[in-house]
């Protein structure tokens, strides 16, 4: 057991260094890149969240607006009146932790209040100044993304020197924020496909041991992806599966100790047989 991996979320504490634990996506919005309006309306979220507990999800990410490269801003009341409804209903429906998925400190402020645990920023507190601070005001567990710009221009040509020195630093700096702010819990995402090309993606998949240095649990988020697409000259985002488990695979042999999924069975069931072969002497 590794006791900087020992987290609490509220009355749940994971050794997040013991296994995979797997967060699943609920998008509650009309335009991800994926499953954009399968879950607006308030019963269909709820139903699709308790799925994913039954299927052995560790947390559940609501999101109210899409980062997908290129996507329009929401406003601020329309991206609360899409989660916050659902987070209220869930804090009573399942038993696993929600994680809000946002960069607005008033958005992660009011989910938080309404039975939120874990703020998903994709700006690492960069995007909202407020945010670390509203994060450790509710004392809850920032995921903080690295991200090269924004959704809005984040793949038009992106370039780095050396992209795991600088994503080590970004989080260098990320947990320095956090660290001042007062937030006593922060996972780290290298946000592939957040200002990278396909070759970027890989090498970060492949160097993910060089983020162990943080000290901090890693989570990656590669499902469905374009970059799977790209790979397989497939452009149907529901044609990704296979890609999707071979890379979350990748990322697990490589020391990511959490995963979020579209697919939670498939992720979990990955999973548990990479954590069953890592265990081998």
């Amino acid at each position: 057991m590794n006791d900087n991996y020992l987290y609490q979320f509220g009355k749940k504490v994971y050794d997040l260094s013991s296994r995979t634990h797997v967060m699943g996506v609920l998008n509650v919005t009309p335009d991800s890149f994926s499953d954009g309006g399968k879950y607006m309306e308030l019963g269909a979220a709820i139903a699709r969240a308790k799925q994913m507990e039954s299927e052995g999800a560790d947390f559940i990410d609501v999101g109210g607006e899409s980062t997908r490269p290129g996507a329009e801003e929401v406003s601020p009341e329309e991206e609360l009146k899409r989660v916050i409804p659902v987070i209220k209903a869930l804090a009573n429906e399942v038993a696993v932790p929600i994680s809000v998925d946002t960069y607005r400190a008033r958005v992660a402020d009011d989910a938080l209040s309404s039975g939120a645990l874990i703020v998903n920023d994709i700006s690492a507190f960069n995007f909202d100044k407020e945010m670390a601070a509203v994060i450790a005001k509710h004392n809850a567990t920032a995921i903080a993304m690295h991200i090269k710009g924004t959704p809005r221009d984040m793949q038009k040509d992106p370039h780095y020197k050396d992209i795991m020195a600088e994503i080590l630093q970004y989080f260098e700096n990320a947990a320095w924020q956090a660290n001042v702010a007062g937030i006593k819990q922060v996972i780290f995402d290298p946000g592939i496909g957040f200002g990278k090309t396909v070759e970027h993606n890989l090498k970060i998949l492949k160097h993910l041991q060089e983020l162990k240095r943080l000290d901090t649990p890693i989570m990656i988020g590669v499902s469905r992806k374009s970059m799977i697409a790209k790979l397989l000259n497939s452009e149907d985002v529901y044609d990704r599966l296979e890609g999707t488990i071979a890379l979350n695979s990748v990322g697990i042999l490589n020391g990511a100790q959490l995963i979020r999924v579209h697919d939670v069975k498939e992720g979990v069931r990955t999973a548990r047989i990479l954590d069953a072969y890592s265990k081998v002497e």
